[in-house]
């Protein structure tokens, strides 16, 4: 069965939600470019706004959201209007990550909207924290499986990346839109050595895998990197 494209997700939207249809939006890597998109490999995330969203309106679009998903892709970030113009303060890396790369498939992002850095750095510093323990939980899961170790890094090298882009928008600069740039950079501002980072993104990417051997040295430096982070968010606040 061929997979389901953009184009195909928003005529299957527009059909479903007609002129109650606001904005559907493409961000993350695909929207960003760069190199680091990997076809079959990067997710295709998608922002919906639509004025309302019942039961009715859900079950509306569900057969074209199921066929998305089913293409591999996660299911589209669905939002009121008011919701996308009220959410700002409880969700500001998330708008912070769409407004630095997005490309508008259909209508356009509704409001004038602004991400008030404070709230960025405790959504900051909750999830870093938040990846940290669970990088530990699997680390102490893996029973020294490096197989697994190595399953933990490809997992949570996205996530991490969104931290980095966040934490070098609280710091005022422009995040590098390449991963290995964003990494380096990171590491300089916040104090952590950048190769474990650098060998996750190359081995995402089928640059250069990581042999299971390695994993666990490159696990153990992606840890101590994410520990010193959060250690200097918590120190900014």
């Amino acid at each position: 069965m061929a997979k389901m494209t953009l184009d195909d997700l928003v005529g299957q939207l527009q059909k479903a939600f007609g002129a109650e249809l606001r904005a559907v939006v493409l961000y993350g890597s695909a929207a960003r470019g760069g190199g680091d998109h990997v076809a079959r490999k990067s997710d295709y995330n998608v922002l919906v706004i639509v004025d309302v969203l019942d039961a009715d309106r859900l079950q509306a679009a569900s057969a074209a959201v199921r066929a998305w998903t089913d293409s591999g892709n996660p299911p589209p970030l669905l939002l009121t209007n008011g919701e996308w113009l009220g959410s700002a303060d409880i969700f500001p890396m998330e708008y912070g990550d769409i407004f630095s790369s997005h490309k508008v498939l259909h209508g356009s992002l509704p409001g004038d909207i602004t991400v008030d850095p404070s709230h960025l750095r405790l959504e900051l510093e909750h999830e870093a924290m938040g990846t940290l323990l669970q990088l530990r939980r699997g680390l102490l899961a893996s029973g020294n499986d490096s197989k697994e170790q190595l399953s933990l890094l490809e997992a949570s090298a996205s996530t991490v990346m969104v931290i980095f882009r966040a934490f070098i928008r609280l710091a005022g600069e422009e995040a590098q839109r390449e991963n290995a740039r964003l990494a380096q950079q990171a590491a300089e501002k916040a104090g952590f050595d950048a190769a474990p980072f650098l060998a996750a993104i190359r081995h995402k990417r089928g640059e250069e895998a990581i042999r299971a051997a390695d994993a666990p040295r490159i696990l153990a430096g992606y840890l101590a990197g994410m520990q010193r982070l959060v250690t200097h968010l918590d120190e900014m606040g």
